[in-house]
């Protein structure tokens, strides 16, 4: 019995292995939702900030990747539970009545996943729309009928094999096992022909509901961007004699501007969004005097656009993290889309909703800053699927979580908002910190730069120093280093920046004297004469302050 009910969990892990796998397959190719996915993402909505902010600082970007396989784990169980439950009605009902045993098997475990769904959803504070729900449900009719087919399938196969041990003569032996005669090869190979004509029509008719049903209820999704020409990008300008010039720098200065597969990306997804362009609409409503408007993505792109150099970095960078890039950006002012909306006196919040369910809110006067835009080009192609595509908020002076991704809906209101993360905690002020990092020496940002060269430091002779100073839309009037561990300070020559909305690059031609370890240590000060602040803090819920420092070896 104990094997038996052990047999039946393993043919529910193996359903529904298949099951999660066609999931899996429908989520990237249409968008529609994975258990798993929304599971981890639940645990995520319903984690406080603080803890949050532990995970991220401790495990990275492990800690939801965790999470997204520690759901796929406890999702294959309830379907080797759901396995034990179905074998015992399989039985009940017999493999005569093969329809109905189909159709019992099929419908209990996707009654059982959608109430599980539903539950998921209603917690789950980045999907709350009343179609996430049919949508969910939609996607759930495929995935059932695929493990419903294959559990079936592994039944009638067990229970087959079960019966011709029985009918085996007592004197056959281990001889007879060994050699089965072709009338038991053929009551096999007809249950195996029944349960593929069955399964390949099921799965037919299953494959037509879905569709049918999804091109009724849902435009389609596509991650393919649609052709815009590249836009040629300006090289970073280095004056001749400068330090910046050197050879030994030509890989730093060169990395001034973040190539888009080495930009940083954090958000709560475990799959990134896929949006169609042709089906997505950039609603405006709320307290503008023009509204409702709908805008769809070629006439956002037709309108007037600017162009500029922006970095961005994640509230969750720490002093010698690497989640901070530059890229060179093209879209529309979101005052000018405001302007044709005319806002009504009493708004003093912009509101963000995205495709993945993503809010959060801007104060009214940043979203009327020049440098705000709504993005739809990256470093002179159409805006990368993981960064935001169809069109993404660059808002200067706010944390990364402030420029929100795949916006659908943008609305005007009257009271200050707190969005996902801030009703976790999160500052909503979110105001760059004043930070400044050492790239060389050290190991700092090697995701964002090309590979530097290792520069091993002697008595006498020359070893550039140089990194990144930022402090949002204030900019960087000084940088200043340290060899002996804070003790005195050389001012560092800093680069032209791209914008007044981008880092800058520092650079100290440094000549150390003796053999020995140095203590190297870099602080900045902002464009309003502020020193960065010294004292060490978490990235919660502010962001981190604090020097950065690094251990040069000179030998």
């Amino acid at each position: 019995m104990k094997n038996e009910t052990a047999r039946n969990f393993v043919f529910g892990i193996i359903a529904g292995g298949a099951a999660l796998l066609v999931a899996a397959i429908f989520r990237m190719i249409t968008g529609g939702l994975f258990i798993p996915e929304l599971a981890s993402q639940t645990l995520f909505s319903l984690t406080p900030g603080q803890v949050e902010s532990f995970s991220v600082e401790t495990f990275g970007s492990l800690a939801k990747y965790s999470a997204f396989a520690s759901a796929i784990i406890v999702n294959l169980i309830i379907y080797g539970i759901l396995a034990l439950l179905l074998h015992k009605i399989y039985l009940i009902l017999g493999s005569r009545r093969l329809v109905v045993n189909l159709l019992q098997l099929t419908f209990i475990p996707y009654f059982v996943m959608a109430a599980i769904t539903t539950i998921l959803l209603q917690l789950n504070e980045l999907l709350t729309g009343s179609s996430e729900i049919q949508y969910a449900l939609l996607f759930l009719l495929l995935p059932n009928v695929a493990y419903s087919r294959i559990l079936s399938y592994l039944f009638q196969r067990d229970s087959s094999a079960k019966r011709i041990d029985s009918q085996m003569p007592s004197n056959a032996g281990v001889e007879a096992r060994e050699k089965p005669d072709m009338a038991v090869g053929s009551s096999v190979s007809r249950i195996s022909r029944k349960q593929f004509i069955t399964m390949a029509a099921s799965t037919a008719v299953a494959a037509g509901i879905f569709f049918w049903a999804r091109g009724f209820l849902f435009h389609d999704q596509s991650s393919m961007p649609v052709s815009i020409p590249k836009t040629p990008m300006p090289l970073p300008n280095v004056p001749a004699g400068s330090i910046f010039a050197e050879q030994a720098l030509a890989p730093f200065v060169r990395s001034e501007l973040t190539p888009n597969d080495k930009f940083y990306r954090i958000d709560t997804n475990i799959i990134v969004p896929s949006v169609d362009a042709n089906a997505w609409r950039l609603n405006l409503r709320g307290l503008v005097k023009n509204g409702p408007m709908q805008f769809t993505y070629d006439e956002i792109k037709t309108m007037t656009s600017v162009s500029e150099y922006a970095t961005l970095e994640c509230i969750s960078d720490k002093i010698q993290g690497d989640l901070i890039s530059t890229a060179h950006w093209k879209g529309v002012p979101l005052k000018s889309i405001l302007e044709k909306a005319e806002v009504l006196p009493e708004a003093i919040y912009v509101v963000f909703r995205c495709a993945d369910g993503y809010d959060v809110g801007i104060p009214l006067d940043r979203g009327l800053m020049d440098g705000t835009i709504l993005a739809y080009e990256m470093n002179g192609v159409p805006l990368p699927t993981e960064h935001g595509f169809p069109v993404r908020a660059i808002v200067p002076g706010l944390y990364g979580m402030m420029n929100a991704k795949w916006i659908t809906d943008i609305e005007l209101v009257d009271k200050v908002y707190e969005g996902f993360w801030q009703r976790r905690g999160w500052a909503n002020n979110a105001k760059y910190q004043t930070h400044s990092k050492i790239v060389l020496p050290g190991d700092a940002l090697r995701n964002r730069f090309e590979a530097l060269s290792a520069n091993i430091a002697t008595p006498g002779s020359k070893s550039p120093i140089a990194g990144l100073a930022f402090a949002g839309d204030r900019g960087i009037s000084k940088v200043e280093v340290s060899t002996d561990g804070g003790n005195t300070w050389q001012t560092a020559s800093l680069k032209d920046p791209l914008s007044h909305n981008s880092w800058v690059l520092w650079a100290l031609e440094w000549i150390p004297q003796n053999k020995g370890k140095y203590n190297v240590v870099v602080r900045a000060t902002d464009g309003y004469g502020n020193l960065q602040i010294a004292e060490i803090t978490d990235i919660y819920p502010n962001g981190a302050t604090g020097y950065h420092s690094v251990e040069e070896f000179v030998v």
